[in-house]
């Protein structure tokens, strides 16, 4: 059935958002990207872990699919992906991110709104990354789940290994281009799983340290856009308010500037 009536589609990858469990499809990874015509696409539920290993597909990787639009996701960028369809091709290059993504940063997330948009990218004025260490039964708790989750899974799909929790929940203090304090849960994948690997390098102290360094100095000075999706339940077309929810620390560089050439 949804194979008949699936169309197909492809993005180069901007956002995947931490897994979550998922007693349908094991754990679900929310992704978004851009497509050929320059709009947000969001793909989702991606049952990552368990795809294909050539089918594993990183941030600004292009990726083809099939899709089909969900009954409950009445996003207009959202597409419910057939996970055996995909296909991952080539990754994009430094100098097209910056061209084709900056088109796409709002000024705010009223912009967002007014423009219909369920995705958008704003740029921090300020900013300030904190990490509040789970306790260990926290972790036990999580870590306890997510293997109950795979010895379900594994009759199916013996890919199905449980996740290892990130031991730090991180939350994101910023002002936006009006001044305005925001804080935001933070649910990049991509942050976790750098402080996972900093932390077993260099434990959790310098962990954190090298982290905040890379976002509030190196990427932020650089360059740096923070990646929104509205919630599945709390958006526009539900007949409420969008709640928008941080899926995405990216570094995106600043338009450079030419030197004028003079005659």
């Amino acid at each position: 059935m949804n194979q008949l009536s699936s169309k197909r589609d492809e993005c180069f990858i901007v956002v995947k958002a931490r897994p979550h469990r998922s007693s349908n499809y094991f754990e679900t990874v929310c992704c978004a990207g851009i497509g050929r015509d320059g709009k947000w696409r969001r793909q989702y539920p991606v049952p990552f872990r368990i795809l294909a290993d050539d089918q594993k597909f990183g941030r600004w990787s292009w990726i083809s699919y099939e899709f089909t639009k969900s009954k409950n996701d009445r996003r207009t960028e959202s597409q419910k992906v057939i996970p055996e369809s995909l296909m991952v091709g080539d990754k994009v290059n430094k100098g097209e991110r910056t061209n084709l993504l900056n088109s796409l940063v709002r000024e705010s997330f009223a912009e967002a709104d007014n423009k219909g948009e369920s995705l958008t990218l704003l740029r921090p004025v300020d900013l300030e990354l904190r990490g509040t260490k789970k306790s260990v039964s926290e972790v036990d708790a999580e870590r306890q789940k997510h293997i109950e989750l795979s010895r379900q899974m594994s009759f199916l799909d013996t890919t199905a290994r449980p996740l290892e929790p990130c031991p730090m929940r991180f939350r994101l203090h910023w002002k936006d281009s009006s001044g305005k304090r925001r804080d935001h849960d933070c649910d990049d994948w991509e942050t976790s799983a750098a402080y996972s690997r900093f932390e077993s390098a260099h434990g959790s102290e310098e962990a954190l340290r090298i982290l905040k360094e890379k976002y509030e100095e190196q990427y932020f000075k650089a360059g740096l856009a923070l990646a929104f999706s509205t919630h599945s339940l709390r958006n526009a077309t539900t007949g409420t308010k969008n709640q928008w929810l941080l899926v995405g620390m990216i570094r995106l560089d600043f338009f450079q500037q030419r030197d004028l050439l003079v005659g």
